[in-house]
């Protein structure tokens, strides 16, 4: 195909190839020649024109041709056009042509195709031969096919859209021709003629004018059996007609008595038709009106759509205006008596006037308008009703109103209660001012249609009550109790009774909608009000039906509740229901002998009720039905299937008066059986079941009545298993209509013809059948139910019951049923004839029936002639294999695919065709890869039927496309390898593409999504996201959700490219001519926004959120203001956007960011791209803001640092979310402060977010300050406007940031926190009964939450200070809160509350452990409930104590480390004081120890550090660790989950809090040993391992220490353990870098191995101690070798002070462990010589000082250890490193000044070595910092000695000092130009000299005396030492004098 691609055809290549591969090759080479077109082409367009003017008479097919008019117009257009006429002329010869023949007509097609695009590219240039051609296609048209027709009409339509007004003088002919086409029999033609004139009416005014009257009476007309799509374009063209007739484009030449159009007058003319007849019915798209009326069921469908049509052309500020106007007019049309005269009439028509309603008033207005409509609405309710009361009270009371003076008012209250109620639910919150408005009066005004005679308006007005309670929660419960109270009150009235009651069972429904459900104390109201009027049905005949029915319909709508409410009113029930039962099957037959028929039609009432009511129960309470629950109803429906025998009898014998309530009876049966599984009742029952089931089936097939009914039920059975074949169904037209027409003449449904529907969750209108089709529908269901598991012989009875074969076997009566529907006219039902084909395949699972199935479907396929028979036998071909496994036989597989490859070619029936590609696509998917054989065949027929087929085919286009992509589908990835089959995808796809039909268009997508998800770099982005774009605002729902979810999937890995594909479609869009974008939408983004708004259909909204989440992840980062001002415009586009503007903070907008070609239009106004979205949209914006949050978390650092953030900016042209903080806070605000609640919960939400993101952010341009202060007045300010519980967490999230320090600025953000600790110290009895008990339990702990999580904030903040818990003892007024730093202040909030809130803090605590009990001690839990749950609010209180347990705890223990367990208030006489403390150290201990043992998931590392900081908070108070330490088993407990805990998290703060806590139960352990050691009743050696030294696993508290330290360090540092270390894999011999905090956790272990020998026996600590010392010298070891990395120095002071801690224990020094412990310890010290030679000698030398200063002295006098440490010390001197040497000089003051036996083989060792090199100072003087620091040491070192000498040794030594010193002076002219170290050292040794020579007066006159030489170099140091000085002083003087006396102040901070 690459040839193709070329100015010119490729001629030599094009005959070259086959016939059907060239006309694939022109396809493509015409696909390439429109795009490359725009260029010139002049040189080469002589040829160009030729070869598509041969391309014109080669026949070419339906796509080939329309794309050949584009280019033969485009050459014209871009190059010379002079010769256009010449063209023009060829295709009118070829017009005029006498060649009928079949093969002619392409060409002839072709023709009238090139002519009309020719006059629509050229326009006026063709001007001359427009009469000539315009006659020539009219003449054409008398004799022309429907084909022919077809494409004149659509060539006259481009013709005028090209000329224009120029076409003027052939408007009439144009006009008549056109007419006629309009009702032409084929329907592609009347679509074709319906566009001609939508075109013609742009120019022709007399269209909707002169003629309206006329058009609109031929429009009725063309509506007459029409289908879809003629409907949509009719009614299109009649909309425009009459919106322009009304507002006029254009003016019109004045004309004697002639007027302006009215809206009564254009109305009028629809109500004409309307009105005609009798009946109609509408939904969605319009295709579904069938009803018995003299007007047809399609003229009133197309009526409807028009109606639509026109509002929506006049726009929603006309409809905002006119609507007063316009709901008056419609509702006459439904009032009318011609509307109603049949009740099926009355129910389609208020369909009509509902979908008309709910199309316009749902989409075009904004919220504002709906308001205004809503009243509007509530105003026409509030007249219907006057209306029917004043004929109430024109008679007396006896008098009841006639139907005919109710019907006039009935049905325009249904009409206008449905609308209202979808209003209000939309709305949701947004129409809580409405219902407050009293002039209105709207709730009154609903309540009181309840009252009206008519049941169908009474259920409307429950049904917006129920809507009402759905978008306000809040008025659930108070309609409640207002419809209970009037219900009691007019008992005595049946419409009360009726109207009330099915007003709270549509209330209790809304319930299952609304999160919060309601108050358990209603369930128990409405259970009374239900056996109330159960009880009191008997005593007024009058009322008997209506108490029933009520009586009954409210336990059913209970049930709704669940199982929690239920299980609490089901003993009552379950007497109700034996009341409302005959006691045994006996007693059913007694009964037929008593009673009249009223008596029996109550009584059947009253069952068909109670058989409701279980169904409910089966359905919403599956917990419920226990093996006793179903013991007891299985008798009472055993009585109710006696009783459906005796039905005929009583009908027989009381006439058809209760034939009504039998059949409702019967229905009720049905589907309780149908719900309760077989196995629950007896199998000798099910024979009987299906048999009633068969006879009612066989009844209704003989009276057809509800024949397309039984399709849909048996379709809708088995669409589980045929998916493909219910894909295929649902495409087709006549399935639609069969799904969605509930029968022929049953005209939809209704709310009452089953007001039991009335509870069900959903949230559309229900639309229940008449009970005589939903009977027949529920006899299907239940004969699916028990028919699998009836036995073979009652199979087989039933089988025969229906087909009389003899004595065959069970499968022939089957198989002869399922082949003669296989034949059957109705395509419902083949399909489902070969699905069962396919079940009875796989139940036989016989490989000689499934051959001979297939043998008998290919006679069939060859032998039949009629379509019918060939469409079902080829269907079977396809099902027959599906539940084998698929097709495995390739023999088969190519039988079958030739067979179909013949039917599907079968040009002369469509329907064939369809069906044969329909069973190819399915041949496709069950063949699998073996199919892959016939895939270049399969392609290239697709291919060539899509080149071939005409548009008027539409059915087989879909079937083609479904089948290519099947074909895709299989070839899988391998199209990325063959070029041909993937160039045979791509044109079709493009063949598709071009189509008018919206399903192919889908299907073209389909398959290009697909095609991009095999092989993506073949498929052009450039040419597929513009088609999208511009497919995204169809009117075609199918349609919309292709292109969306194709751009889901694009935007997953593209995003960016599909951004900028739409970014340049925005610029040719003027070239392009295409509006469908709108004017409104910013981008592709602002798009999906504005079509998210609009749509309606969950599943299509759900893929642009994900598609919109897509894109923003992509590029939300990179482009960060486009995002963030999409959602803020979409934020702010509401008709309340000024007010919403009034909390918008000052601050200036950067609005030069933005770049305009990001957006698809951009607008004037200032109001934002966006206008009136909905509530819902804005929601999402919010949260797309915060998942952008969110992403730049986990983005560039510089998002939330301000500092970094400016300075990368101004080298970079990045963007940062810091730079858009005002606008993030700006939204939130805009948000939480509007109307809608969910709004404003999403915008605390984001506030939420905001607070803790940026709270820590640094304002660059004032240090000491976060960047949040500057908005600290906004949000202290409008915190308070909001009360909710999302309100609470901002509120403490906002105290405990931080940000503010100033208490006042507080006091109005603690004011919400303290009204809500008022409100839930009330309790729950005094708290209102709106919503469920559990949220009561929500609220309270989220307000003890959030008062616990400042407290927390607080603790934190002072131990940053180090500010002591005494403080929240502090009473000492204000200046304690001002004087400290800020979390002194805010403590101050807490104090005053700290009481109360602690006492809430231990009862929610207590509440949480009860819940977490076990199962199996639920009875434990208290009756009543706890503190702050219900006991029927367990379940849902568990989630909330589960979110807000840890917090609290965590709190709670701060308190109790605050008192330190010592109460204020007075104790509770029932327990002691160390009982209470007791019993909440348990508390506390038990809730952490229960959660530590099994966390749930990675997710809960904050509960986790919540309960280990609880505990260490606990266990820092004395009481609670004497506690822990007596009780060893609790510690040791406490440390196995510990241990746990540290292995499987890795988190470091854990593993930090968990070593933190374990040294805190170490220590209560040694302060319980020490007390034991101190005490007279036990010895002084008590302490683990007792007598013996062993330490039992498992119950010793040092052993799980132990295990937990050496888990820790090894791994930490593997190379400790001496598997790792010697292992050829393991970690011996690598250096194992820590990081700080791996530091922090070492030394943490080290301290706890330390600690661990001080709790053990003497015995014991003999035991533990060479653990100790192993991993203490093995750590020591690798820190100073270097193998821990660069943070070793880190781990040395820890490491050091462990050995100190070690070496110093008492156990050292013990009687009984004092040898072991000695030797142990002489080892450990001949260990630490081996390893001298390391890298860090210093540390080596401080350890061995270490020892040697704490160890005992039988330890380190011991030879050769004392000789081998002197002869350490000795080599360290002669280091030549100063730095060893400082050290080592510094370490030999500790030991001279050490104990005598320590420190005197030192001095005698290494004195004389230290005197020696300072005596050699005086040659080599330091030259730096180290080596000055040396010899300052060694002076050090040297003094250390010689005052450690005795007193009569001492003056020798100081002889030897002085001489030292005066040698490291300098004399006077050296000073001045030694160097600084030399200098430092001669002032150092002077100042020794002036500080030693006073103390030795004697010695040092004598050596002055004796040493003249030393003598004046002293004086001389001296004398220059004192000149100096006198120096300075002078120059201190001077420029004291100099210093100004005032001190200017340049810090203002």
């Amino acid at each position: 195909m690459e040839q193709a691609h070329s100015l010119l055809l490729n001629e030599e290549a094009c005959n070259q190839l086959q016939e059907h591969q060239r006309a694939e090759f022109v396809f493509e080479w015409l696909r390439f020649l429109k795009k490359l077109l725009p260029a010139d082409v002049k040189q080469n367009q002589k040829r160009l024109v030729e070869q598509l003017t041969a391309v014109l008479t080669s026949s070419p097919g339906p796509p080939t041709r329309l794309l050949l008019a584009q280019c033969l117009a485009l050459v014209y257009r871009v190059g010379d056009s002079l010769t256009s006429s010449l063209t023009v002329d060829r295709c009118n010869d070829i017009i005029r042509s006498k060649d009928d023949s079949p093969s002619f007509l392409p060409t002839r097609l072709a023709a009238v195709a090139c002519l009309g695009v020719l006059y629509e590219q050229l326009g006026r240039l063709l001007i001359s031969s427009f009469k000539e051609t315009m006659a020539n296609l009219l003449k054409a048209m008398k004799s022309a096919e429907s084909q022919g027709r077809c494409e004149i009409m659509l060539c006259i339509e481009r013709i005028l859209k090209g000329l224009g007004v120029s076409a003027v003088s052939c408007h009439r002919d144009i006009y008549k021709a056109a007419r006629t086409c309009l009702t032409d029999r084929s329907m592609a033609v009347r679509c074709a003629a319906t566009k001609c004139l939508l075109e013609l009416q742009r120019e022709a005014v007399f269209l909707w004018s002169t003629e309206l009257e006329n058009v609109a009476t031929l429009c009725f007309r063309a509506f007459e059996g029409s289908n879809y799509d003629v409907r949509v374009a009719i009614s299109k063209l009649l909309g425009t007609l009459l919106a322009s007739a009304l507002e006029p484009r254009q003016a019109i030449a004045p004309r004697p008595g002639s007027k302006r159009n009215s809206l009564e007058e254009v109305m009028e003319l629809l109500s004409s038709g309307f009105l005609r007849g009798g009946a109609g019915f509408l939904r969605a798209s319009g295709d579904m009106l069938k009803g018995t009326s003299s007007v047809s069921r399609d003229v009133r469908v197309g009526i409807t759509q028009t109606c639509v049509v026109f509002v929506s052309i006049l726009g929603g500020v006309w409809l905002e205006n006119h609507f007063s106007c316009l709901v008056s007019l419609l509702m006459v049309w439904v009032s009318h008596a011609r509307a109603t005269q049949y009740p099926a009439d009355a129910v389609s028509c208020r369909c009509c006037v509902s979908f008309i309603l709910r199309a316009t008033l749902g989409t075009l207005l904004g919220e504002k308008a709906q308001i205004a409509a809503a009243k509007e609405i509530c105003q026409l309710i509030s007249k219907q009703k006057r209306v029917v009361d004043a004929a109430l009270h024109e008679g007396n009371m006896e008098t009841r109103v006639s139907p005919a003076d109710v019907a006039a008012s009935q049905h325009v209250l249904v009409c206008a209660l449905l609308e209202l109620g979808s209003l209000l639910q939309d709305l949701s919150s947004t129409a809580a001012p409405l219902l407050q408005d009293t002039s209105i009066g709207m709730l009154d005004t609903v309540i009181s249609v309840l009252l009206h005679p008519s049941a169908s308006a009474r259920l409307a007005a429950a049904w917006c009550l129920r809507c009402v309670a759905v978008g306000m929660p809040a008025q659930g419960a108070v309609l409640l109790d207002r419809c209970a109270e009037r219900l009691n009150a007019l008992k005595s009235c049946p419409e009360a009774v009726a109207g009330y009651s099915a007003a709270i069972a549509a209330l209790l429904g809304a319930v299952q909608l609304c999160p919060l459900g309601v108050s358990h104390s209603k369930g128990k109201m409405v259970m009374t009000l239900a056996e109330d009027l159960l009880r009191s049905a008997t005593q007024n005949s009058r009322i008997s039906i209506q108490r029933t029915q009520g009586g009954w319909l409210l336990p059913s709508a209970l049930s709704t509740l669940g199982p929690t409410v239920m299980e609490h009113h089901l003993p009552r029930l379950l007497l109700l229901w034996k009341c409302a039962f005959p006691l045994s099957v006996k007693d059913v037959e007694n009964d037929l002998r008593r009673g009249d028929s009223f008596t029996w039609q109550v009584t059947l009432e009253g069952r068909a009720g109670a058989l409701c009511a279980m169904k409910s129960l089966v359905v919403h309470c599956k917990d419920l039905l226990t093996d006793d629950v179903i013991s007891r109803l299985l008798p009472l429906l055993s009585c109710a299937v006696a009783l459906l025998n005796q039905l005929p009898s009583l009908i027989k014998s009381y006439g058809n008066q209760i034939k009504n309530a039998a059949t409702v009876f019967r229905l009720r049966v049905y589907e309780i059986l149908t719900m309760l599984q077989p196995k629950r009742y007896e199998a000798k029952t099910w024979h009987c079941w299906a048999l009633d089931c068969m006879m009612w089936i066989s009844t209704t097939l003989r009276n057809r009545s509800d024949h397309n009914l039984i399709i849909k039920e048996i379709a809708l059975l088995m669409c589980s298993q045929c998916l493909v074949t219910a894909h295929f169904i649902f495409n087709l037209i006549v399935f639609s209509v069969c799904l969605k027409l509930h029968g022929g003449g049953s005209g939809g449904g209704t709310l009452e013809y089953d007001p039991f529907i009335i509870f069900e969750k959903q949230q559309e209108v229900p639309t229940p059948l008449p009970p005589a089709s939903a009977l027949t529908a529920a006899a299907v269901q239940l004969f699916g139910v028990i028919f699998p598991h009836l036995g073979i012989q009652q199979k087989y009875y039933l089988a025969s019951s229906r087909r009389e074969l003899g004595s065959e076997e069970v499968q022939r009566p089957a198989l002869s049923l399922l082949l003669g529907a296989l034949e059957g006219s109705n395509p419902l039902l083949r399909c489902m004839a070969a699905e069962g084909l396919a079940r009875l395949v796989q139940v036989l699972n016989d490989p000689n029936f499934t051959v001979s199935i297939t043998l008998m479907s290919f006679d069939k396929l060859k032998t039949a002639r009629d379509a019918i028979t060939r469409t079902g036998h080829a269907l079977a071909l396809s099902a027959v294999y599906r539940y084998l496994s698929g097709i495995s036989s390739p023999q088969y597989l190519s039988a079958c695919v030739g067979v179909l490859f013949t039917l599907s070619q079968d040009s002369t029936s469509p329907e064939v065709q369809m069906w044969a590609l329909h069973a190819l696509s399915m041949v496709v998917d069950l063949a699998g890869p073996l199919y892959h054989s016939h895939l270049e065949a399969s392609f290239n027929l697709v291919l060539r039927l899509l080149l071939s087929t005409p548009h008027t085919h539409v059915e087989v286009q879909q079937s083609l496309g479904r089948c290519l992509n099947a074909l895709i589908t299989s070839m899988g990835p391998d199209l990325q390898g063959v070029c041909a089959v993937r160039t045979s995808c791509l044109v079709g796809c493009a063949v598709m593409q071009d189509s008018q039909d919206c399903l192919v268009q889908a299907q073209a997508i389909s398959c290009l999504q697909q095609l991009h998800m095999f092989a993506p770099r073949f498929v052009n982005l450039a040419s597929l996201v513009p088609s999208l774009c511009i497919n995204l605002c169809s009117s075609y729902l199918s349609l919309r959700r292709a292109v969306v979810a194709c751009l889901r999937q694009l935007a997953q890995r593209e995003a960016v490219e599909v951004s900028d594909h739409t970014v340049a479609l925005v610029k040719e869009l003027p070239r392009r001519d295409n509006t469908q974008l709108g004017e409104s939408e910013v981008g592709l983004e602002g798009a999906l926004f504005s079509l998210l708004d609009r749509e309606s259909d969950p599943h299509l909204c759900q893929d642009i959120q994900e598609t919109l989440v897509h894109m923003m992840s992509s590029s939300a980062e990179s482009n960060l203001a486009h995002w963030l001002k999409l959602c803020k415009d979409v934020l702010s586009a509401s008709a309340d956007s000024a007010a919403a503007a009034g909390v918008e903070m000052q601050q200036e907008e950067d609005g030069d960011r933005y770049d305009d070609s990001s957006a698809f239009h951009a607008k004037s106004e200032s109001s934002g791209p966006f206008n009136n979205l909905r509530w819902s949209t804005r929601v999402f914006s919010m949260e797309c803001v915060c998942r952008i949050i969110a992403q730049c978390e986990n983005g560039d650092t510089a998002h939330f640092n301000m500092a970094l953030a400016q300075e990368q900016r101004l080298h970079e042209s990045a963007d940062f979310l810091v730079l858009h903080l005002a606008d993030l806070i700006r939204m939130a605000f805009m948000a939480a402060t509007d109307h809608s609640d969910q709004l404003r919960l999403a915008g605390l939400q984001t506030l939420l977010v905001i607070i803790r993101k940026f709270s820590n952010v640094p304002e660059p341009e004032f240090p000491g300050h976060v960047i949040l202060e500057q908005y600290q007045a906004n949000v202290s300010t409008n915190l308070v406007l909001f009360i909710s519980f999302v309100a609470i967490q901002v509120c403490s999230a906002w105290i405990a940031s931080g940000v503010i320090s100033d208490l006042r600025d507080l006091r109005r953000v603690h004011q919400l926190l303290a009204s809500s600790l008022a409100k839930v110290q009330v309790g729950r009895e005094v708290s209102n009964q709106l919503y469920n008990e559990s949220t009561f339990t929500m609220e309270t702990l989220a307000v003890l939450k959030a008062w616990a999580e400042v407290l927390n904030t607080i603790t934190q903040l002072l131990k940053q200070y180090l500010y002591v818990w005494p403080l929240f003892n502090s009473r000492d007024g204000d200046e304690a809160g001002t004087a400290g730093p800020a979390g002194a202040g805010l403590l101050k909030l807490v104090q005053t509350d700290l009481a109360t809130l602690s006492r809430l803090w231990l009862a929610a605590l207590q509440d949480h452990a009860l819940l977490t009990l076990p199962s199996q001690y639920s009875s434990q839990l208290p009756s009543t409930g706890g503190s702050f749950y219900t006991a029927e609010t367990v379940e849902q209180a568990r989630p909330h104590y589960y979110s807000a347990w840890a917090t609290i705890l965590h709190a709670t223990a701060l308190w109790l480390n605050s008192t330190g367990f010592i109460m204020s208030t007075s104790l509770s006489s029932v327990k002691s004081p160390e009982d209470v403390y007791t019993d909440r150290l348990h508390l506390n201990l038990g809730i952490s120890v229960e959660f530590l043992c099994s966390p749930h998931s990675g997710d809960q590392m904050e509960n986790i550090d919540s309960c280990l900081q609880a505990l260490q908070a606990l266990l820092e108070v004395p009481w609670p660790r004497l506690k822990m330490g007596n009780d060893q088993a609790l510690s040791v407990e406490l440390l196995s989950i510990l241990h746990r805990l540290i292995v499987t998290r890795e988190s470091p703060s854990i593993q930090l809090a968990v070593l933190e806590l374990v040294r805190q139960i170490v220590c209560a352990a040694q302060e319980h040993v020490k007390e034991k050691r101190h005490s007279k009743e036990t010895v002084p050696e008590f302490g683990e391992g007792r007598d013996t030294g062993g330490l039992v696993p498992g119950k010793s508290l040092v052993f799980g220490a132990l295990e937990l330290c050496l888990c820790t360090l090894v791994r930490k540092l593997p190379q400790l353990s001496p598997k790792l270390a010697g292992s050829p894999t393991g970690w011996g011999g690598h250096i194992c870098s820590l990081s700080s905090t791996d530091c922090r956790l070492v030394t943490s272990a080290l301290a706890i191995l330390s600690e661990l020998p001080s709790i053990c026996s003497p015995e014991g600590s003999v035991s533990v101690l060479p653990t100790v010392l192993y991993l203490l010298l093995g750590v020591l070891r690798e820190a100073v070798k270097g193998s821990v990395g660069a943070e070793s120095g880190q781990l040395v002071p820890g490491i050091l002070q462990a050995l100190r801690t070690v070496l110093t224990s008492p156990m050292s020094r013990a009687e009984k462990s004092r040898g072991a412990w000695a030797e142990l310890l002489r080892c450990a010290l001949h260990t630490l010589l081996d390893s001298w030679h390391t890298v860090d000698e210093v540390t080596m030398l401080t350890s061995l000082t270490i020892f040697v200063l704490y160890a005992s002295a039988e330890v380190t006098t011991v030879e050769p250890l004392q000789t081998c440490c002197i002869q350490t010390f000795r080599a360290s001197l002669e280091s030549k490193d100063p730095v060893v040497l400082s050290r080592s000089y510094q370490l030999l003051v500790s030991l001279f000044q050490g104990p005598a036996p320590v420190a005197r083989p030192f001095i005698l060792a290494l004195g004389g070595c230290l005197v020696s090199q300072l005596q050699e100072v005086e040659k080599s003087r330091p030259q730096g910092p180290a080596e000055l620091q040396a010899v300052q040491d060694a002076v050090r070192a040297l003094e250390a000695l010689v005052f450690a000498a005795e007193e009569t040794h001492r003056p020798q030594l100081v002889a030897v000092l002085l001489p030292i010193l005066i040698s490291l002076l300098l004399d006077e002219n050296a000073l001045a130009s030694a160097p600084a170290a030399s200098r430092s050292l001669h002032e150092s040794a002077l100042g020794d000299l002036m500080r030693i020579g006073p103390q030795h007066s004697a010695v040092f006159k004598a050596l002055m005396a004796s040493a003249p030489h030393m003598k004046a170099r002293l004086e001389a140091a001296v004398k220059g030492n004192q000149e100096s000085m006198n120096t300075k002083a002078q120059t201190t003087r001077v420029n004291s004098k100099n210093t100004p006396s005032i001190q200017l102040k340049i810090n203002f901070l």
